[in-house]
């Protein structure tokens, strides 16, 4: 009776902690399943693709010589990305909202087809969709809404069905999903590629990691043991004086003048100023890669020739991404390194180290429009800033 009762206890012990932990989060027709048919998604799935162009396909259709068997049942979707800067993706509502400030846990089958034959619009010629995409999971509050990234993965260049993992973090209540194909980034031109989604899991909450707290500054001790008994109490006054001449500094202070592309070895020793700031859009980066480009040693040669001509002069090379949703964790990271990288070239040529800084700042300080290919070439950018002269 005693080995009853503790299996029994056990029992509602182990059903109260699911129930605490909460029910999956279900999709409909996670498995893509529909009668295989071109620019048509699957049932219950909705097209989020770009005015004008042709929604996802249920595969595999003898239409793009797409040949690849179903990870599950007998269809699966297909979404691509094309060379005139449009992709595909699709949405759906969840059963029920994921939760802001809870964990969650998602897999989905992934592969890229070797044939996938449309026409592209650029060049109004029969194309193959073959080049390597990614996938990228966002929440939102309707379809097609992009509020937040769950997830995304490197580029799909595996031809067999491969299941990949997400652990989804959400920032809201989101009651949609949507399942976007999308470019190798940094993307400097759109290119036409495809992904293939099958077998999608429902969305299962997990515990979150735990939170390791971050300790708090010191608290600084008291000033009154520091300083001298107080001798003169007018003094008091006074300690707030000093503070206001960087006010009027920071006022008085002009915008950096900015340049963009010009032969920096020519300038003028009087057009020099601190704060003046040169940019280049054409120094080049292999993607997502700090490796310097062979197109780009002409600009890096006219640099080095200024700074061996003005031996004074101490600059920051300053390191920017484009907007492409990427965290700013990553963009703050690839945007330093590749500030670093153009330093080290120019140290390695006989610069002074004291006299060339980095930065990078990320996708913050965007100078063009992140909609458009060209746009995106003019962010992605690396600036020299003067910032002292060394007298």
């Amino acid at each position: 009776m005693k080995r009853l009762f503790l299996g029994f206890l056990f029992l509602t012990i182990l059903a109260a902690q699911v129930s605490a932990q909460g029910e999956p989060v279900t999709l409909s027709n996670p498995s893509f399943e529909d009668f295989p048919r071109a620019s048509n998604p699957p049932i219950n799935w909705y097209n989020c693709g770009f005015p004008g162009e042709s929604p996802p396909d249920v595969q595999p259709d003898p239409t793009f010589n797409v040949t690849k068997e179903a990870a599950d049942g007998e269809t699966y979707l297909g979404l691509v990305v094309r060379d005139n800067d449009t992709w595909e993706s699709v949405s759906q509502r969840l059963s029920k909202p994921l939760e802001k400030g809870k964990c969650y846990e998602f897999s989905i089958h992934l592969a890229r087809s070797l044939t996938y034959v449309s026409v592209s619009r650029v060049s109004d010629k029969t194309a193959n969709y073959a080049t390597p995409a990614k996938l990228r999971i966002y929440g939102g509050f309707g379809h097609c809404d992009k509020q937040y990234m769950l997830g995304e993965t490197k580029l799909i260049i595996n031809t067999n069905w491969k299941e990949y993992n997400f652990k989804f973090e959400p920032m809201g209540n989101y009651s949609y999903i949507v399942l976007e194909a999308f470019y190798e980034t940094p993307t400097l031109v759109p290119y036409n590629g495809n992904i293939l989604l099958d077998k999608a899991s429902a969305i299962v909450p997990v515990p979150c990691d735990e939170v390791v707290q971050k300790t708090p500054p010191p608290t600084k001790p008291p000033t009154t043991p520091v300083k001298p008994p107080v001798k003169n109490p007018a003094t008091t006054p006074k300690t707030t004086t000093p503070v206001q001449p960087p006010k009027t500094q920071d006022t008085a202070q002009t915008p950096p003048k900015v340049e963009e592309n010009i032969a920096i070895s020519n300038l003028k020793r009087s057009d020099l100023q601190k704060g003046k700031v040169l940019r280049f859009t054409n120094i080049y980066f292999k993607a997502d890669s700090t490796n310097i480009t062979a197109q780009s040693y002409p600009s890096l040669n006219d640099i080095y020739s200024f700074l061996s001509k003005n031996p004074d002069v101490i600059v920051e090379i300053g390191g920017h991404t484009n907007g492409l949703p990427k965290s700013d964790d990553y963009c703050d990271k690839l945007s330093s390194m590749r500030a670093k990288s153009v330093a080290n070239y120019l140290i390695k040529k006989g610069i002074s180290s004291d006299r060339v800084k980095y930065k990078g700042y990320g996708k913050r300080s965007p100078i063009d429009t992140n909609k458009t290919v060209a746009g995106r070439k003019r962010n992605q950018r690396v600036e020299v800033k003067i910032l002292d002269f060394n007298t």
